[in-house]
């Protein structure tokens, strides 16, 4: 079952962030992910919510998103997004389909 992660961004040095985006996608491969989502145009439609940057990951399972997280090959582009921007980040299952 896909599993996805969405992340909420504000970017803090834009510089650094660019260095961290070109840095990530190969990461992301590696674990049989890819990009649905990369920072495009938002709008609220319900609530409060204001987020600057959404980024939405699809990963093969659970495990494989997991495994991207915290693997050796994305330590230090996420220690570079850690001091880039602020950021949340959820995983979720998605539905057989």
């Amino acid at each position: 079952m896909p599993a996805y992660a969405i992340v909420e961004l504000e970017v803090t040095d834009p510089e650094e962030f660019e260095s961290y985006k070109a840095l990530v996608p190969p990461t992301i491969e590696a674990y049989g992910g890819r990009y649905l989502v990369r920072g495009g145009a938002n709008e609220t439609m319900e609530g409060d919510w204001d987020p600057a940057r959404i980024v939405v990951l699809e990963f093969p399972d659970m495990a494989a998103l997991k495994a991207w997280h915290g693997s050796d090959i994305y330590a230090e582009p996420k220690a570079m997004r850690f001091r880039a921007a602020k950021s949340r980040m959820v995983a979720v299952e998605g539905v057989e389909g």
